[in-house]
This record gives structure tokens, C-alpha cells and sequence, in this order.
């Protein structure tokens, strides 16, 4: 234990976890308000990212690989698509299923937005020593893991 640290008290885990939870949804307005400055919020991001990982899909697709009800997968996609960003195609086969692509456009704002991202995200945690990082890092696969484990349940 360092000269900075004191020892364990009684620690209820879920004080820790609501605190958790506080600090994570700060760090993402965070993050979401300096991605918005750039041109791009955090959601719309994660559209973005997926498509210029995984090509071209349906928005039905979009919807169940970001986990997200379809109706709201289709506001994002109809900004989107009023932003130039993506595209939108249907189906010759079905017309009520779309096809939504990543345009050069949108390659050029995703890059922007994701620096605004990186930019912030080091800045908050670059307050950091590389003990805690390494720590932080640790702890958070940790609890990463334990939340997996109880939604499998």
C-alpha cells in the first residue's frame, strides 16, 4: 500500500456501483458535448463507427447490432442522411427494407468526431499516473466481467 493510500474500510458495493454509474454517465455527457462541438454526438458515432467496420447493412441490421429499438436506429439514420453522411437505398427485392452506407462525408466526420473523443477521453483521464490507469484498467475488466455474468443469468 503507498503512502497516499489507507486502508480498506467497510464499503458497501453498491455505494461504489451507483458511483460508478455517476461517473460514467458524466464522462459520457462529457465526451457526447465535445464530440457535438466537432460536428458529431456520441450516438451518431456509434452508427458511424459500425458501418465503416461492417460495410453496408439494413437498418434492421444497424439496429440489432447496436442494440437499440429500430424506430430509434431510423431517426439517427434519417439525420444522418440529412447531414450527407450516409446513404440510404431500398431493396429491389422489398421495398420497406433500406440499405444504409457511409459516404466519404461521413468517413471525414467520423475521423473528426472520434479525435474529439480520443481528445477529451485523454485530457480526463490523463490525469491519471500510469499505476492508476493500470489499476483503473484492471478493476473495470473486473467489473466488465461481473456484469456479463449476470446477464447471462
Amino acid at each position: 500500500m503507498s503512502k497516499h493510500e489507507t486502508a480498506p474500510t467497510s464499503v458497501d458495493p453498491a455505494d461504489v456501483g451507483l458511483q460508478f454509474l455517476t461517473v460514467a454517465h458524466q464522462v459520457k455527457d462529457v465526451v457526447d458535448q465535445h464530440m457535438a462541438k466537432a460536428g458529431l454526438s456520441l450516438s451518431r458515432t456509434k452508427v458511424l463507427q459500425l458501418l465503416a467496420r461492417r460495410g453496408a447493412l439494413h437498418q434492421a441490421e444497424l439496429a440489432e447490432a447496436l442494440g437499440q429499438a429500430p424506430r430509434s436506429v431510423t431517426q439517427a439514420v434519417e439525420a444522418l442522411e440529412r447531414l450527407q453522411l450516409v446513404t440510404r437505398t431500398g431493396d429491389p427485392e422489398d421495398r420497406r427494407r433500406k440499405t444504409v452506407s457511409l459516404t466519404d462525408q461521413g468517413r471525414t466526420a467520423l475521423a473528426a468526431g472520434e479525435e474529439a473523443g480520443r481528445q477529451i477521453l485523454q485530457q480526463i483521464f490523463g490525469t491519471l499516473d500510469a499505476h492508476q490507469l493500470a489499476r483503473m484498467e484492471t478493476l473495470l475488466g473486473h467489473t466488465d466481467t461481473a456484469a456479463r455474468r449476470s446477464i447471462a443469468r
